[in-house]
């Protein structure tokens, strides 16, 4: 440190981790590696690695970010079939009634 300076605060960097406990409602496999990068960030801003804390906040955040989708689509998905099968189950039973 220079005397005259003020001492320099650290940069503050999100580490998505809130995003990544959402994702890992949605789809835990790929939530896992987002939680595990979020983790990373604030160590890494400590010792003053703010390279390696904001590489560690990309990876966290593209993480979560593909498990909240993969989790969406596939709710979708099941809502879809739910839909489908039940309006099925209602066509078909109203036609085998004797």
């Amino acid at each position: 440190m220079q005397p005259g300076y003020p001492p320099q605060q650290p940069q503050q960097i999100d580490n998505n981790m809130t995003m990544s406990i959402v994702a890992i409602f949605l789809f835990w496999p790929l939530a896992i590696p987002a939680i595990i990068n979020a983790s990373k960030v604030n160590p890494l801003i400590q010792q003053g690695d703010y390279a390696g804390a904001q590489a560690a906040a990309a990876e966290s955040k593209k993480w979560s970010k593909w498990a909240v989708i993969v989790g969406l689509v596939w709710i979708g998905i099941i809502v879809v079939c739910c839909l489908f099968g039940g309006l099925a189950g209602l066509v078909g039973g109203s036609n085998g009634t004797n």
